[in-house]
């Protein structure tokens, strides 16, 4: 076995590893290292000889790894003598098992102590399987950078005593939210990146959906899980349309929709549809405004009008100027340019968001659309000063040159 089947076993099962030994230890930091210690011994020993169980051989030796280190800590001997004798975590791993320290894993992670860059750092760590390298590029940041990102989540989880358990029910359902938002964070960083030289950065977004469908299958009683999975699933189903082969973005209103996911999208309306039995939640409301794109035959047939509404809904459960720019294009395509206009103008007297790129985009294409040349080519050249991702800049420059 070679590198690259270390890391699709480790991507597999790290999740349930790291919090079976978080749970015996009682020390995420600990668990989190021995899990890494034992990968990169597989890195040495595989090649040389196979194990006939690898995900077995990763826990056996991560827990040999921690007995070590808590052999070294003196203070810690009376829970040495538990994880060494106890049968658990002598058991072979059921690879088709969901349990609850996976869950717990997740609220670890995304615990309220941490800052939200840490929360994704270490989601995408501990819970996702990836390397720092991974996630630095991902985020294109130094690997330093989310190195000490995840150190410091650590130190903060150890200082402030963050029991590893699921929290109480009631709390539960208020932390589920900041497990939602991580989540969220990481699709969108790959739906459409914030910076650098691509679009779209599928093995991110992918990442969340892995994670979505974990949490799916744990919390399958939530609704606003599965609407979070049908949003990104419903989402992810338009990538292959989204950029022609050279990676230049393509719009809605040119993309071939053969090309969607059709599974994809049959996946997020089942998601949809069991998010619906409890009423939607602003997951839900955006799943069911993707879920309306992914219906329609072309832009010109697609339902408008219940968009508005939709984001209408969502303005009102979820206030966010996003939403309000949202339903501005909405508003174009259902009832014109004029009364959109007027939507984005309020968003620009009241500030509400200041050094955004998307302000300018939409100002200056529903400018366009009114033959208000001049000023749109303005708006759409400061569109792309402030647009930090190059292949976006560079359509925001196509369109501007265009109305020269």
């Amino acid at each position: 076995m070679g590198t690259a089947d270390v890391e699709a076993v480790w991507r597999i099962e790290s999740a349930r590893i790291v919090a079976a030994l978080t749970r015996f230890t009682g020390d995420f930091g600990l668990a989190e290292d021995a899990a890494q210690e034992a990968v990169a011994e597989a890195l040495v020993s595989w090649p040389r000889a196979s194990p006939a169980n690898p995900a077995g051989w990763l826990m056996a030796t991560a827990r040999r790894r921690a007995i070590d280190a808590i052999r070294r800590r003196v203070a810690l001997q009376e829970r040495y003598a538990l994880l060494a004798a106890d049968p658990a975590l002598d058991q072979e791993i059921d690879p088709d098992r969901i349990d609850d320290d996976v869950l717990a894993l997740m609220f670890v992670s995304c615990h309220p102590v941490l800052s939200r860059e840490a929360r994704v750092a270490l989601t995408l760590r501990v819970v996702g399987g990836l390397s720092t390298e991974e996630i630095a590029r991902a985020f294109l940041v130094p690997v330093p950078t989310v190195q000490a990102r995840i150190t410091r989540g650590k130190k903060a989880i150890a200082a402030a005593g963050v029991p590893f358990e699921l929290p109480p029910a009631g709390e539960r359902r208020e932390r589920l939210g900041g497990v939602l938002s991580v989540l969220y964070v990481i699709f969108t960083e790959g739906s459409t990146a914030t910076s650098g030289d691509r679009l779209l950065r599928p093995d991110v977004a992918y990442e969340a959906i892995r994670l979505a469908r974990t949490l799916a299958a744990l919390q399958p009683d939530e609704p606003e899980v599965h609407g979070l999975l049908a949003l990104c699933e419903l989402t992810a189903a338009r990538f292959p349309a989204r950029t022609d082969p050279d990676g230049t973005p393509i719009l809605l209103e040119d993309q071939d929709r053969r090309l969607w996911d059709f599974p994809a999208i049959r996946r997020g309306l089942t998601a949809l549809a069991r998010a619906s039995q409890r009423g939607l939640g602003p997951y839900g409301l955006q799943a069911a405004i993707a879920a309306t794109h992914a219906s329609a035959p072309s832009v010109e047939e697609t339902d408008w009008a219940r968009i508005v509404r939709l984001y209408e809904t969502l303005g009102r459960v979820a206030p966010s100027p996003v939403v309000e720019l949202n339903r501005a294009v909405a508003v174009a395509m259902a009832s014109g340019p004029a009364p959109a206009l007027a939507i984005v103008d309020e968003l620009i007297a009241s500030n509400r968001l200041p050094g955004s790129h998307l302000v300018p985009t939409v100002r200056g294409e529903l400018l366009t659309r009114l033959g208000r040349l001049p000023e749109a080519r303005a708006e759409l050249e400061l569109a792309a000063r402030l647009c930090a991702n190059q292949r976006e800049r560079e359509v925001l420059l196509g369109k501007a040159a265009a109305l020269s």
